[in-house]
């Protein structure tokens, strides 16, 4: 018997980034597992990275609907622009303050009537697309998977029209919990919508997944009934033409987006004084950010004599080119978000870090899930932003290793592989029949 199953997502190839891999990577091995997966995703979505690359992993047989969806984001993008008179990405609205009063006032109206999320049209017409298509295709389960969490939101009323649908809310990030929404100046009233739409979703989910052992407390404390951890992971075929090679300057690399809930300024200070204070470290060093910087933090390296002269900034690239840079990495430093919940901070490149063979330095909550996985590892830590002493010393062992040409032995990664974690998705989607 043929088992089908539908995800409901909005991220998906030609979008990039870590958040579109983990249920592209679930797909690829579905279908490889017995499965039939559909993928439902918008035809025209806003998102700010594009990697073509990934659409390699999408398999043949796999059936895309792309459904057209209206947002307000390229509207507002581009008021935005003309306000400030510059361009302004996705990574700098993620802020704590400095913003222009024009994105505070933006902010406000995508927190307070933008609910949960400024996806929210495309709720009504895809649950009644769907209707008819879960039918005619003879699907017993959907998949829906959030940010954003109006996804989750066509699930549920994919749900209430056929009852005999098994349905599962994916969590990637918390919901009423996200720390993002601080940022939104929410009013009283929009919190408790937040709330009340994220409990009906859990209670009313088949089963609840999420990425953290934190987050899985989370929503069980706001009243998830069938909640199950599932990490994000890396896909061993991706990793295995990735060559080590002997770096000329001692490398450190971060992946990814930087904002101001992300800030590496405690690991750049640490590096500056050992560029001030030790020459052989500083002729040496080079670190790189690749990926969308906020405004904020080029700021702070460019007006910085000693950072300026040691740290580069590389555009986003595509994740093909990614895996080839690993090779020639000596650190990766990992950025952990300062809020709230940070706990539970598993950023997704976590797991590609520690597939790449590299030593790892984090700066974040010390004792966070993160860290308890990069201990387990044996492959690096993290530290906490005040812990500037710390933070000079793991770069002074990494440098030591480095000279030495050591790099870390990792320990079994496998419970990571993208292939053994869907094998656990599978066994608890058997168990809802």
């Amino acid at each position: 018997m043929t088992k089908r199953v539908l995800i409901i997502t909005y991220y998906w190839p030609p979008s990039g980034g870590s958040g579109v891999q983990r249920w592209l990577k679930f797909v690829k091995y579905l279908s490889q597992k017995g499965w039939e997966p559909y993928v439902f995703t918008p035809e025209n979505p806003h998102f700010a990275i594009q990697d073509a690359s990934l659409l390699k992993d999408v398999p043949p047989p796999v059936e895309v609907i792309r459904f057209p969806i209206w947002e307000p984001y390229r509207l507002f993008n581009r008021l935005t622009s003309i306000f400030s008179g510059k361009k302004v990405e996705q990574v700098d609205f993620v802020a704590t303050e400095r913003r222009s009063w024009f994105q505070n006032f933006g902010m406000w109206v995508r927190g307070n009537f933008f609910i949960p999320d400024a996806r929210k049209f495309w709720i009504k017409p895809s649950v009644e697309y769907l209707i008819d298509f879960v039918q005619r295709n003879k699907i017993d389960k959907i998949i829906t998977t959030g940010p954003p969490h109006s996804i989750h939101l066509i699930g549920r009323n994919l749900k209430r029209k056929n009852a005999a649908l098994k349905w599962v809310a994916d969590f990637r990030d918390p919901w009423s919990e996200w720390d993002l929404l601080d940022t939104l100046h929410l009013s009283a009233w929009a919190r408790q919508r937040h709330k009340k739409m994220e409990g009906t979703v859990l209670q009313e989910a088949d089963l609840v997944l999420t990425v953290t052992p934190y987050y899985v407390k989370q929503l069980m404390q706001l009243g998830g009934k069938n909640v199950h951890l599932i990490t994000n992971g890396f896909d061993e075929e991706d990793f295995k033409s990735v060559e080590h090679q002997r770096t000329g300057k001692f490398t450190i690399r971060h992946i990814g987006g930087v904002d101001e809930l992300r800030d590496p300024r405690p690991a750049m200070l640490a590096l500056k004084q050992l560029c001030i204070e030790q020459t052989d470290f500083s002729q040496s060093v080079c670190v790189e950010f690749v990926g969308s910087v906020n405004a904020a933090f080029k700021k702070f390296v460019e007006e910085d004599n000693v950072l300026a002269s040691h740290v580069t900034f590389v555009n986003q690239l595509a994740h093909s080119e990614l895996l080839k840079l690993y090779g020639s990495t000596d650190v990766l430093l990992l950025v952990l978000a300062h809020a709230a919940h940070a706990s539970g901070n598993i950023p997704g490149k976590l797991f590609e870090y520690l597939a790449s063979g590299n030593e790892i330095i984090g700066v974040g909550v010390a004792e966070g899930d993160s860290a308890t996985i990069l201990r387990q590892a044996g492959v690096g830590m993290v530290y906490d932003p005040a812990d500037g002493q710390g933070l000079q010393q793991a770069f002074l062992n990494c440098f030591a290793n480095w000279k030495a040409a050591i790099k870390p032995n990792a320990k079994s990664l496998s419970k990571y592989s993208r292939r053994e974690l869907t094998d656990t998705l599978i066994s608890l989607l058997e168990k809802l029949d």
